[in-house]
């Protein structure tokens, strides 16, 4: 079999349950990146099968079909929630004045340039304001401070991939992970800059990722409770969530948690404060 850097494959001792990206090969050794979950793996070349144009067109739509649900899910959320702050901002009087509204502003810093893309994708879809970054993981924790002092942001995302290696330890340990490390290391750093939970809320993690250490380290939010792989775009709802809240209001666990794919077992957090700010009157472009 010709393998390219690229190509899309599953495995055959997992029975092909996740489609991944070829991303480097070595000798026997195939280095995977996870399609549609933030999963980093290795893989003997003869475990590797090549995923058809047909297979994967099958997937890609099953996949939507989750992703779509999941956005009508948040926006019916959102409806409910603007309906509630009309009705709030003027305080139950009729008026034709409309209102205005400043959303928690977004710094994602991802380790993979296409996850990145696909989550920028959808905060434009969604309304939230968000500047992207692409860093590797293990180059994050240096960086983190000076972004987030330069970008000043609301709510601030950190994730990429991630795994659990058996053979490195036992799952308390968190060196036995990929990358678990650089992300509660990212989360300290920003931690120096803006100390409490309801002055930035932060999310950080991926597949599998040490969910302990990275809450311990000062996330609001993290992956993985139950060392289980997230979707690709599980960060991206959740944080979404937190941006549309209104800024006296709390966002429940719960509430929070089911606008994600993933759901509750592949990420936990800390009760948090919303970030919406609501104004009037809306002024027109022109003026």
């Amino acid at each position: 079999m010709k393998l390219n850097i690229g190509d899309i494959v599953g495995r055959k001792s997992y029975q092909c349950d996740l489609l991944f990206r070829v991303i480097a090969i070595h000798d026997d050794i195939v280095e995977l990146s996870g399609e549609a979950v933030r999963l980093m793996a290795d893989a003997p070349l003869d475990d590797i099968v090549l995923i058809s144009e047909n297979e994967r067109k099958v997937r890609r739509e099953k996949e939507k079909e989750r992703e779509e649900s999941c956005y009508h899910l948040f926006r019916q959320d959102y409806r409910l929630h603007k309906q509630r702050g009309e009705y709030e901002t003027t305080s139950g009087y009729a008026t034709d004045d409309a209102f205005f509204e400043m959303r928690g502003r977004v710094l994602h810093v991802d380790g993979d340039r296409s996850y990145l893309q696909k989550c920028t994708e959808v905060y434009n879809k969604l309304g939230i304001p968000v500047y992207g970054v692409h860093i590797k993981e293990k180059e994050m924790p240096e960086q983190m401070e000076s972004l987030v002092k330069m970008v000043r942001p609301d709510i601030l995302v950190i994730t990429g991939h991630d795994a659990y290696i058996k053979s490195k330890g036992t799952r308390k340990d968190v060196k036995a992970y990929r990358h678990s490390k650089y992300y509660a290391e990212a989360v300290r750093s920003a931690r120096k800059v803006v100390p409490h939970l309801d002055d930035l809320a932060i999310f950080a993690g991926a597949c599998q990722s040490h969910f302990e250490s990275i809450i311990k380290a000062g996330a609001n939010f993290a992956s993985s409770p139950e060392r289980i792989n997230i979707h690709a775009l599980d960060p991206v709802y959740l944080v979404s969530k937190v941006s549309l809240t209104p800024f006296m209001d709390r966002v429940g666990i719960w509430e929070v948690l089911r606008n994600t794919i993933t759901g509750e077992r592949g990420i936990g957090g800390v009760e948090t404060k919303g970030f919406l700010r609501r104004g009037m009157p809306l002024q027109d472009d022109e003026e």
